[in-house]
């Protein structure tokens, strides 16, 4: 396994606009009340799967659920994918605790996301 190998999607993003409602939606549906809850992102832990709400995630660029591909290396996998055709829509930044998140498009403009634990 390469250094840009991918450890599967474990986190997906939801743009939500009404975060007290979509909380107790996702409370409903998962069974679980939220590992993190603040009010810029609201996360859930559902069988080692990270859901999470993200508040006006459409005035940041997001169109709909981003899933974030866990990678070791994220600028390794970034130019992988930068090679293969992808355009880069966000680079790699630290969004807290030292984790590390991108994202970028494939051909067909469907985002994709990257992100590193350090």
């Amino acid at each position: 396994m390469s250094d840009s190998s991918t450890q599967g999607v474990k986190t997906i993003l939801h743009p939500v606009t009404d975060l007290p409602k979509a909380k107790a939606v996702y409370a409903a549906l998962l069974g679980v009340q939220p590992q993190s809850d603040s009010d810029y992102y609201v996360g859930f832990e559902a069988e080692g799967q990270q859901i999470g709400l993200v508040p006006g995630g459409a005035q940041q660029g997001m169109t709909g659920p981003v899933a974030y591909w866990h990678v070791p290396d994220i600028e390794a996998k970034l130019a992988e994918v930068t090679a293969a055709g992808g355009t880069l829509k966000e680079a790699a930044h630290d969004v807290g605790g030292g984790r590390l998140v991108a994202t970028f498009t494939d051909p067909d403009g469907n985002v994709l996301g990257l992100l590193q634990d350090r």
